[in-house]
C-alpha cells in the first residue's frame, strides 16, 4: 500500500487504475451512437373555420344554496359580445357586459345592483305573564 502525503484542503487525484470497472458492467455491450435523423419540415395548418361564429348561454338558479348566475356570449368573426351576472356574498348582483374586437381589444362595463330588501312584517309583541309572588 502506498502512502500519499496530502496538504490541507487539497484532494489528490486518484489514478484510474485505482478504481477498476465493476464486473457487472463488462457484461453489457458498449453503447452505439444512433444515427441523426434528418430535420422534419414543419407545415403551418390553416384552421378549418376561418370565420368562427357561435352563440351560447346558461343560467344557474339553486334555491338550496342561493346560487344565482348567468352567462351569454356570441361571436361573429373577430367580434365577441357577452355578459355574465352573479350574486356576490354580500347579496349584491354583479353584472359584467363585455365586448372584444381586434381593433379595440377587450372592454367591460361592471354594474352592481344593490339588493332589494323585502320588508318582513314584525312579529306581534307578546307581553309576558306577570310572575306570581311566592309566600315563604
Amino acid at each position: 500500500m502506498a502512502v500519499v502525503a496530502v496538504r490541507a484542503g487539497v484532494v489528490p487525484a486518484a489514478p484510474l487504475a485505482a478504481f477498476p470497472a465493476p464486473a457487472a458492467l463488462a457484461a453489457y455491450p458498449a453503447p452505439v451512437a444512433a444515427p441523426i435523423a434528418a430535420p422534419v419540415a414543419v407545415t403551418k395548418l390553416d384552421y378549418a373555420d376561418s370565420y368562427p361564429q357561435y352563440q351560447f348561454a346558461y343560467t344557474v338558479q339553486d334555491a338550496l344554496t342561493g346560487d344565482s348566475k348567468a352567462q351569454e356570449e356570441t361571436r361573429d368573426g373577430g367580434i365577441v359580445k357577452g355578459s355574465y351576472s352573479l350574486i356576490e356574498p354580500d347579496g349584491v348582483r354583479r353584472t359584467v357586459n363585455y365586448y372584444a374586437d381586434p381593433v379595440n381589444g377587450f372592454n367591460a362595463v361592471v354594474q352592481r345592483d344593490v339588493p332589494v330588501i323585502k320588508a318582513v312584517p314584525a312579529a306581534p309583541l307578546v307581553k309576558a305573564a306577570p310572575i306570581a309572588a311566592y309566600a315563604v
